[in-house]
């Protein structure tokens, strides 16, 4: 009886790790009936192991044991999950159909097969196409980082799943590096925010009020760079008011094949625009909110940090300069200590909002008051121009859509000490008061 539980379990584990694993990059107020489902044929397997009487030749273990080994590795918040998943699931429905005679009228193959086809309908997996193999050898693929990083795993030459690291910048700029440290920095002029081996980004920042230092993206370079038979360079090129859905070479892709191993995809037309990158697992996101752009990047984190050390000038990696810098690099102005308070926190800092009116506009969108609020009010208050509003609200969206660990989405100021402030309206509205002052000298 406990092998037989223990099969039931395995069976319903695994097609419930799968479904959570799906789910990982967007947090749900309810849950969905998949998990519900998958719960209740847990329950009926625990309940009812000892009923099965499974016969030597059912081999529905073999097939879940299979399929465990097929997607234990995946992580939905990686290029090209759905369609390794899809074809792990295409090999796990096969493999229950061929030994479906054997398993007639046992409880856990019943369990497995509604299972798999709830989870193909979730996934929007078509019945026929390619399937996985079990051979890591076979199911190599040399353009898709993920599968090849996989298959390192399987093979025992890496105990652990590759890391991703998440860069962005968007606003007045503020910039989120691969670090997790959050700078908002002056940066006129052209900079580079990624230059290894396999990617380069360039920005391009402008003044954004006269007679002030702060500054935003105009334009963004991104050269992803050739890649053995995976692609060709490509170029991509973003300017205000021309964000395209092409290379500048006028393609869309790169590499053979049917699954490209590097492609774009347009969200919304001459406004958000994302790059697959597979062969190098990295996604990229580039919006224009306004007059501006703003950028956001995923990439494995031996990628990233694979450069030469005279391509250390890299500000997703380390960083402004500090001459560079506006704040104390936690969001926080440096000034703050030792000043009191300016006698313009409380007026206008610029035509159209004050410190109020700033703070209830950017709380509509951001009611957590983390360090992406709190740019909020900064760029409001030294712009007047409302779509930074924007800008802040999608950066925070593209961290919850690329950033590989929810508990680090959110960045709260810190005192001198590194403590944490959490939602501090005072400590948020000095740091802005001060922020403002020192743009403005």
């Amino acid at each position: 009886m406990g092998l037989r539980a223990a099969s039931s379990c395995a069976a319903a584990a695994a097609l419930a790790a799968a479904a959570g694993a799906e789910q990982r990059p967007r947090p749900r107020l309810c849950p969905p009936p998949l998990a519900l489902l998958l719960l209740l044929l847990l329950s009926l397997g625990l309940l009812h192991a000892g009923d099965c009487q499974q016969p030597a030749q059912c081999r529905i273990q073999k097939c879940t044991t299979d399929f465990v080994s097929l997607t234990s590795h995946l992580n939905s918040a990686v290029d090209g999950f759905d369609s390794e998943f899809c074809k792990a699931l295409r090999a796990y429905a096969g493999c229950t159909q061929r030994t479906s005679k054997a398993c007639r009228g046992n409880l856990v193959y019943h369990s497995a097969v509604l299972g798999i086809s709830d989870l193909m309908s979730q996934r929007n997996c078509s019945k026929d196409g390619p399937t996985s193999s079990t051979n890591p050898e076979v199911t190599h693929d040399p353009c898709n980082y993920h599968s090849h990083a996989g298959a390192r795993e399987h093979r025992g030459g890496d105990q652990n799943p590759p890391s991703y690291l998440f860069c962005g910048l968007f606003g007045d700029p503020h910039l989120r590096t691969f670090k997790d440290h959050f700078q908002t920095c002056k940066v006129e002029g052209a900079w580079p925010l990624i230059d290894n081996n396999y990617l380069s980004v360039q920005v391009t920042n402008v003044p954004v009020v006269p007679g002030s230092s702060a500054t935003a993206t105009d334009k963004i370079t991104i050269i992803f760079k050739a890649h053995r038979e995976c692609t060709d360079q490509k170029v991509y090129q973003a300017v205000t008011d021309d964000l395209p859905a092409a290379f500048v070479d006028g393609s869309t892709s790169g590499g053979d094949g049917d699954i490209k191993s590097l492609h774009i995809v347009e969200r919304e037309s001459g406004r958000y625009v994302e790059m697959h990158a597979r062969y190098i697992g990295t996604t990229v996101f580039v919006r224009q909110l306004g007059r501006y752009l703003t950028l956001a990047v995923r990439m494995p984190e031996d990628l990233a940090m694979s450069y030469e050390e005279s391509q250390d000038l890299q500000l997703c990696v380390n960083g402004c300069p500090l001459s560079e810098r506006i704040d104390d690099g936690q969001g926080q102005v440096s000034a703050i200590l030792g000043h009191s308070l300016p006698h313009t926190s409380s007026a206008q800092a610029w035509p159209g909002y004050t410190l109020e009116t700033a703070n209830a506009q950017c709380h509509e969108k951001m009611p957590v008051k983390d360090i992406y609020f709190q740019s909020c009010v900064f760029d409001l208050l030294t712009t007047g121009d409302a779509n930074f509003t924007a800008a802040a609200h999608s950066a925070l969206e593209d961290v919850a859509a690329l950033h590989p660990r929810k508990e680090r989405w959110h960045i709260f100021p810190s005192s001198g000490r590194g403590t944490p402030r959490g939602d501090s309206h005072l400590s948020v509205s000095l740091g802005l008061a001060c922020s403002i002052l020192i743009v403005f000298l």
